[in-house]
């Protein structure tokens, strides 16, 4: 059994192989085994890697199965006792792996964790994709330590401590392998986008914990697939979000958060259409049919957990808070906000 497995998913993404493969390899240490994942490139990705990094090994998957199917798919196939599923456009710094596996290591309820995630276009700004650590407010809205929706904070120190976050980035996601298979692994449905969220969500409905660790840092470059203008990735972001709402609340929770997050969603679609973003108001408007269409499939699909009450969620609004509030900055949200729920 590998102690270490270092998991890419890789799809056309030979660029970005090419240009930060050799800092994973360089600073991974000799338990760890660094293996890429292809869904189906045609750019020449697999053939790449066989003449440049032949100690890479290579698990060709045939097609494109996303984020949530690809993983999944080659997990199967990967005998370790932990995994970190890496992002291609990730640029990892020396020692990044030691703080993780000493948390891991040393605490067998943290079921998954990951580094400080900095931007690799401006190293000193925290990055979309995870900051310094995922939470979610009573809506289901994500956020981060350093980043609230679109808003990102430099980094000055603020959020050095190790702390229970309530999810953590699939940008770059330590897990443990038993937690990652009793969970049921990720949810294919999702194809990409918060499907880390649902997971870590099952972890905690497991007893589990999920933490940030910040004393590892990467940097990761962000949209390499698809970028955030995109209304592929607004049908996936909105569908999903209540997708996981649907998968993890009791039914006296989610049907009240449910018709808020309806007419949230509907105002946030509006707006699209008023700044002259018809695509992403008719993605939207597609997200909440299919939500709708498979609401009871996926209420069903939650009970193969049991609910229970998981920590730390934002009891309050988020969207408030940042738009009619103008809190920007995680500090500025009040800490006897975050309980359980």
């Amino acid at each position: 059994m590998i102690k270490l497995a270092i998991v890419i998913l890789n799809w056309n993404g030979k660029e970005y192989l090419t240009r930060f493969l050799p800092s994973v390899l360089k600073n991974s240490p000799v338990y760890a085994r660094v293996i890429v994942a292809d869904n189906g490139s045609k750019d020449g990705s697999i053939s790449m890697l066989e003449n440049h990094f032949p100690e890479v090994w290579v698990i060709d998957l045939g097609k494109n199965y996303g984020y949530t199917g690809g993983y999944n798919r080659a997990l199967e196939q990967i005998d370790a006792e932990f995994f970190v599923l890496l992002n291609s456009d990730m640029e990892v710094s020396p020692g990044w792996i030691n703080p993780l596996m000493e948390l891991m290591d040393g605490d067998d309820s943290v079921a998954a964790c990951q580094p400080k995630i900095m931007s690799w276009h401006q190293r000193d700004e925290f990055e979309y994709a995870g900051a310094s650590g995922g939470f979610i407010d009573y809506l289901g809205y994500p956020f981060c330590r350093g980043r609230i929706f679109e808003h990102l904070e430099k980094d000055t120190g603020q959020y050095e401590d190790v702390m229970e976050v309530f999810w953590a980035t699939g940008a770059c996601l330590f897990v443990r392998a038993k937690d990652f298979r009793d969970a049921g692994a990720l949810d294919e449905e999702f194809f990409a986008h918060m499907e880390e969220i649902d997971l870590a969500w099952r972890f905690k409905r497991m007893g589990k914990k999920v933490y940030c660790c910040p004393k590892s840092i990467v940097y990761h470059v962000g949209g390499g697939t698809l970028p955030k203008n995109n209304p592929r990735k607004t049908y996936l972001n909105f569908r999903n979000n209540m997708f996981l709402l649907a998968r993890n609340l009791p039914a006296r929770t989610f049907y009240p958060v449910f018709l808020q997050r309806l007419l949230l969603d509907n105002l946030a679609a509006t707006r699209f259409l008023l700044n002259g973003q018809y695509k992403d108001f008719v993605a939207v408007e597609k997200a909440i049919f299919s939500v709708v269409a498979r609401l009871r499939a996926k209420r069903k699909q939650g009970k193969a957990l049991p609910y229970r009450k998981v920590y730390p969620v934002y009891k309050k609004s988020i969207v408030r808070a940042y738009f009619l509030g103008g809190l920007k900055q995680f500090s500025s949200l009040k800490s006897k906000y975050f309980r359980s729920y």
